[in-house]
């Protein structure tokens, strides 16, 4: 059996700043979502064989385009994602193979520099017999519950809490029910939505290298990331992840800049 991937990058990013949606923006030279597919290939215990990939309206042969070289021989489908996150999910998975798929994952292209082993891991999970799979690292922060005049109501045992990361792995008739069943704005990953069907979301352990590209200093970070792998590269030593040594020649970059994605609108963005 093999695996499908989901990637929604309709969204913005509005956070991170810029007039560039946020997986378009460039970090060593590749887009957030150049790095997240060849991150993807690279796991090769996952089996990935087709690529479905959520972009601005309008933008998908560019895309396409872009991403080709990255894939290999899986099959990649890059559609029109929706104006909030779960719609650019339903999106891609209405067009993921039904048959010889036996996990999907949803990743999100601002989780970038995700090392190979925890995808596998995930994947590995649910092919164990898992319906969903979430990779975790613990939170180091003391955590506030606090109500609604700012005033704190509770501090939880940091010793129960975890960050959720992506990718997230699935069953894909569980995947496709929990979609079916809908979402609202409380909804803030696929595992959620999973959870409000009793489903039990299993958790693996993630990494520090697959942090959320959010925020302008998070692109700093991720530079940071990069040079630290290429440096890896450079000395024999393994590498957790792809690094720009990793991309291919190409004449001229089109990714930066897709024609036709909206100008305005929240779009498909990601989670967490």
């Amino acid at each position: 059996m093999s695996s499908a991937v989901v990637i929604p990058a309709a969204g913005l990013g509005l956070r991170l700043g810029g007039e560039t949606p946020k997986a378009f923006r460039e970090v060593g030279g590749d887009s957030l979502l150049v790095h997240a597919v060849r991150g993807l290939r690279a796991a090769s215990a996952a089996d990935l064989v087709c690529f479905v990939v959520a972009v601005p309206p309008g933008s998908e042969e560019t895309v396409g385009k872009e991403l080709a070289p990255y894939v290999g021989d899986a099959r990649l489908l890059v559609v029109a994602g929706g104006a909030e996150r779960p719609a650019s999910v339903r999106a891609a998975l209405d067009v993921v193979p039904v048959d010889g798929i036996d996990c999907i994952l949803v990743h999100d292209a601002a989780r970038a520099f995700v090392p190979a082993e925890v995808i596998e891991r995930v994947v590995a999970t649910v092919r164990a017999g898992a319906d969903a799979v979430v990779p975790v690292v613990p939170v180091t922060d003391t955590i506030k519950v606090v109500g609604p005049h700012g005033e704190v109501v509770d501090t939880p045992d940091r010793s129960t809490l975890v960050a959720v990361q992506t990718p997230q792995g699935f069953s894909p008739e569980v995947l496709r029910r929990a979609h079916a069943a809908g979402a609202d704005a409380a909804v803030t990953d696929d595992a959620m939505m999973c959870e409000r069907l009793g489903v039990t979301v299993q958790t693996v352990e993630g990494s520090p290298d697959a942090f959320k590209v959010t925020r302008p200093q998070d692109l700093v970070l991720a530079e940071a990331l990069l040079a630290r792998r290429e440096r890896e590269q450079l000395g024999g030593q393994p590498n957790a992840g792809t690094g720009p040594a990793a991309a291919p020649e190409r004449e001229e970059r089109v990714i930066g800049q897709p024609s036709g994605w909206p100008g305005d609108g929240s779009g498909g963005g990601q989670a967490g």
